[in-house]
């Protein structure tokens, strides 16, 4: 595998960073995920937009010669130099406060250069999973007041993954104080309410806006779905007609059981299934539908 580091293109093996990077001593740091089709980054713009907005909120310092025609260049050399120009595949990058020395936890004297990694990786999309529709599980959403800022400090969200993974499940959906579910560890959550209408929390510092969520959101709009963006009670979520889950690597995701116990009949529904095949088509994807499958 082939990677960036700093302005340098080179063998993971060979890449090295300081143990003083305030990333590893600290999380302090910000990521995107972009996912690539047949050597095409999938909705870059609104990735490198949200890149730029954690920078700003987390107050690191963007260096100049990265701009966002120069994040794609390198999201595409890292795909051509990995063998990964055909298929799916998934590019991180990852932007730190920088290594200084000593360890403080303030911020470094002005000028420390961030450290700049970037990776690309093959991605097998979860199919199967779009038809048949997954698991989660609730669990406290115990993560910190700025979930918005999209960054590297994920403990909470790893220990609730692996909680679900432990369960047999997808995804866990996380629940605040007040009984109302937030969003996944790693993808944003919605139902589909006992009226019809779509409803997903709104934004602010309880979720992170995810990309795929807005693009959803636009093509609810546009088919005429009527959509609400509110919280929603796990009471609501277990009595809702479906729920599904969205995220730049899963798309949209058909959720058919919270908590081992199946929403609505258990099958993915329509209003899912139409807003898979509305980004498919808007995203220029091809899915792999069963014999006979109505979102085909």
């Amino acid at each position: 595998m082939h990677v960036y580091l700093n302005g340098h293109y080179l063998a993971a093996r060979d890449a090295s960073i300081s143990p003083l990077d305030r990333g590893f001593l600290f999380g302090d740091g910000i990521y995107e995920v972009v996912r690539a089709v047949d050597g095409r980054l999938i909705e870059a713009e609104r990735h490198w937009k949200r890149l730029a907005r954690s920078l700003r909120e987390t107050r690191i310092e963007r260096p100049l010669a990265l701009g966002d025609d120069a994040v794609s260049g390198i999201a595409l050399r890292l795909l051509e130099e990995n063998g990964l120009m055909q298929g799916h595949a998934l590019v991180y990058l990852e932007i730190t406060r920088g290594s200084v020395s000593p360890r403080t936890h303030h911020f470094p004297p002005a000028g420390t250069a961030p450290t700049v990694f970037a990776s690309a990786a093959a991605f097998t999309p979860f199919d199967g999973q779009r038809i048949s529709g997954v698991p989660v599980i609730l669990a406290p959403d115990e993560r910190w007041a700025r979930c918005d800022i999209k960054s590297v400090s994920l403990l909470p969200n790893i220990l609730a993954k692996q909680q679900a993974a432990e369960s047999g499940c997808r995804e866990a959906w996380l629940v605040d104080g007040e009984g109302f579910v937030t969003e996944g560890t790693s993808s944003n959550a919605w139902i589909v309410d006992r009226e019809g209408r779509l409803v997903t929390r709104p934004l602010g510092p309880a979720i992170l806006g995810g990309v795929t969520r807005a693009v959803v959101l636009e093509l609810a709009a546009a088919a005429g779905i009527a959509t609400t963006e509110r919280p929603f009670a796990v009471a609501e979520a277990l009595e809702a007609r479906e729920a599904f889950l969205t995220s730049t690597s899963s798309l949209v995701l058909p959720v058919t059981s919270i908590d081992g116990r199946p929403v609505a009949n258990g099958r993915p529904g329509s209003t899912t299934r139409s807003l898979l095949a509305a980004y498919a088509h808007h995203a220029g994807l091809t899915l792999p539908w069963q014999e006979g499958d109505t979102a085909a």
